[in-house]
């Protein structure tokens, strides 16, 4: 699922989604019940942030503690250069991209996913230890379907 978002797919480094600038400002972190952690697309494995259920803050809606996984989507700025350009914009882009590409995988694995832009994003961001220049852009629940 994460290589699928935004894994390394060629021998220059470049990704499975496409990257302003080739920027790579955006981060994929992932709640489970087991805690948070940030996925490092270099050596594909979870590096633990937080050792607990944090799956109730990343978003507003009842059922994101019951995703099995949320995924958090956070752009740190200090590697956007946007010679002029918007770089909200671009980050939002990129955010999308890497998202519809859960949505994809989703799809040919029989997985729900639904995007989430109702965060609060203040608390979220403390607890997640951010630093000033990383702000959460989006979050995406992945689980299985109900019947």
């Amino acid at each position: 699922l994460l290589w699928a978002a935004f894994g390394i797919n060629r021998p220059d480094g470049r990704r499975t989604a496409p990257s302003a600038k080739n920027w790579q400002e955006i981060d994929i972190f992932v709640a489970t019940s087991e805690g948070l952690f940030r996925w490092d697309a270099g050596k594909n494995l979870l590096d633990p942030i937080v050792s607990k259920d944090v799956r109730a803050m990343t978003g507003t809606q009842a059922y994101v503690q019951g995703a099995a996984v949320n995924l958090l989507y956070v752009a740190d700025y200090s590697r956007v250069d946007s010679g002029g350009m918007d770089k909200d914009v671009l980050v939002g882009a990129d955010t999308g991209f890497i998202s519809q590409n859960v949505y994809l995988f989703c799809a040919s694995e029989g997985l729900a996913t639904v995007v989430r832009a109702g965060i609060n994003r203040d608390a979220l961001a403390r607890e997640m230890q951010l630093k000033p220049e990383q702000k959460i852009i989006l979050a995406q629940s992945v689980g299985y379907p109900v019947k």
